[in-house]
């Protein structure tokens, strides 16, 4: 009996001082979003928010943090369905205030945003149709020089420097 206590103990005081990981330094897992409060949870949680239907939150949206796709540093907001072969049958619209961009390597793919977009970090990437609906405004020269825009995205309004 003393040596089953002694294991346990142990094994507590082993747990107690473990180092602990947070959820941005690990590989994270897709989150579906059905509404602000699924958003806002998924922002700061998932590596990839996938957005079926159309969402209006009246909040600033921000998606800070490195997060990973498997091995790779990777940030994805899916506003679209796809079929088995992964071509985009429909698109769906997201709308704030503005969203915040402060993750690297973070792309937008298929979908509408309407409103603003602050761009803090390198390598963002509108891609496969997406379009923002408002201007898109650069944080640092690293952030538009790292910008790309690809297969047929669109901005509506301006691309703007504001540093």
């Amino acid at each position: 009996m003393k040596m089953k206590t002694i294991i346990l103990m142990v094994a507590v005081a082993a747990l107690l001082v473990a180092p602990t990981v947070s959820a941005q330094d690990t590989t994270s897992s897709a989150s579906q979003v059905v509404d602000e409060d699924s958003l806002m949870t998924a922002a700061e949680d998932s590596w990839i928010l996938i957005i079926q239907q159309d969402v209006s939150v009246d909040e600033e949206i921000v998606l800070e943090g490195e997060f990973k796709n498997g091995d790779e540093v990777d940030r994805k907001l899916a506003l679209y369905d796809q079929d088995d072969n992964y071509n985009v049958t429909d698109r769906y619209t997201l709308e704030a205030p503005s969203i915040t961009v402060a993750s690297p390597n973070t792309r937008f793919k298929a979908g509408i945003f309407v409103g603003d977009v602050y761009v803090q970090s390198e390598n963002f990437k509108l891609t496969t149709g997406f379009t923002v609906e408002g201007n898109v405004y650069f944080e640092n020269e690293a952030a538009k020089e790292s910008f790309t825009i690809e297969g047929g995205a669109t901005v509506t309004g301006n691309l703007v420097n504001n540093w």
